[in-house]
């Protein structure tokens, strides 16, 4: 009788660390991890806007808004190791396209040597605003103050490396 309650001893403690070797496999972030990705991004029609495949692992907290929502709301669904290709609609990336962070101005307010793509920050309120030159003629230059990706509906292939919880050191 020794012997068998000494085997199913065994048998608990195997499946005991059998089961400890498997709680990390799974695992999904949460507010306040910090998650180390691979990713490419891409426009509908295949064309490659981004990517750090082959580069140093891009990292961010959870939480933080330190990435557009859609693409923070994907690598939330994902476990270490685990990929997925996601379209994120323009809402959820950079934002639908606002005629109204159009600027039109006097071109005697600007150097004579601007060129069109050239990026100026300006006041807007409290707030310091990038905008992009868009367009000039003699007496008028058009700003853009709209992400450069607003409007668009990204498509992102996004591998998560790892995860360090908030409680990790």
């Amino acid at each position: 009788m020794t012997q068998k309650k000494y085997l199913a001893g065994l048998v608990v403690v195997a499946a005991l660390v059998i089961a400890a070797g498997c709680l990390g496999a799974g695992t999904k972030p949460t507010t306040g991890d910090t998650v180390s990705v691979e990713y490419t991004g891409t426009f509908e029609n295949g064309t490659v806007f981004d990517t750090n495949v082959g580069k140093e692992p891009f990292e961010f907290t959870i939480g933080n808004r330190e990435v557009i929502p859609g693409f923070e709301k994907a690598v939330l669904g994902l476990s270490e190791g685990e990929s997925v290709t996601v379209t994120i609609p323009a809402v959820d990336a950079y934002g639908e396209y606002d005629a109204e962070r159009m600027k039109y101005v006097d071109s005697s307010t600007f150097p004579e040597n601007i060129t069109i793509g050239q990026r100026f920050l300006m006041r807007n309120g409290e707030n310091w605003v990038p905008y992009t030159v868009t367009a000039m003629n003699e007496t008028t230059i058009t700003l853009d103050g709209n992400h450069a990706l607003a409007g668009k509906d990204l498509t992102f292939t996004i591998t998560l490396l790892s995860i360090q919880t908030h409680g990790e050191v």
